[in-house]
């Protein structure tokens, strides 16, 4: 199962940035797919927050458009939402650990964990960030 982090989710989102042609293909391909695809809860509610942000975006998106955005992906049939389950915290604590987390880096792991917790194969993510997560593998699907 593929999962896809924020800055995917924000760069299909947003017709003004020059990833949104290959963001929005791809995510389309996995809503409207026969396979299962994930978004982490966590990534659902930072898409959110991100998109609709007058700090980020001179003109964000209405929440109207996030809104509908969101529940467009949430009425894909494969779509399965990645939530903590009842070992969370130990994984995340050993992610924290390994990966020598502090500061607003736990976001990332907590995001790596709930992958892993999940048989994620693969996270779509522009953030190299997650490297720090060797037990997940993560491809940014824009690039070469």
């Amino acid at each position: 199962m593929i999962a896809l982090d924020t800055n995917i989710l924000v760069y299909a989102h947003r017709a003004e940035n020059k990833f949104y042609p290959a963001a929005s293909g791809l995510v389309e391909r996995l809503a409207e797919g026969r396979n299962a695809w994930a978004i982490p809860w966590s990534c659902v509610h930072e898409f959110y927050g991100v998109v609709t942000n007058r700090r980020i975006f001179s003109v964000p998106s209405p929440k109207e458009a996030a809104l509908a955005q969101i529940a467009a992906w949430l009425a894909s049939p494969g779509l399965v939402l990645l939530h903590e389950g009842p070992d969370h915290w130990n994984l995340l604590r050993e992610f924290i650990d390994a990966g020598q987390i502090m500061g607003p880096m736990v976001h990332d792991a907590r995001i790596a964990a709930l992958c892993v917790a999940h048989g994620v194969r693969e996270l779509w993510s522009a953030d190299r960030d997650f490297n720090r997560f060797p037990q997940l593998t993560v491809r940014n699907p824009l690039i070469g």
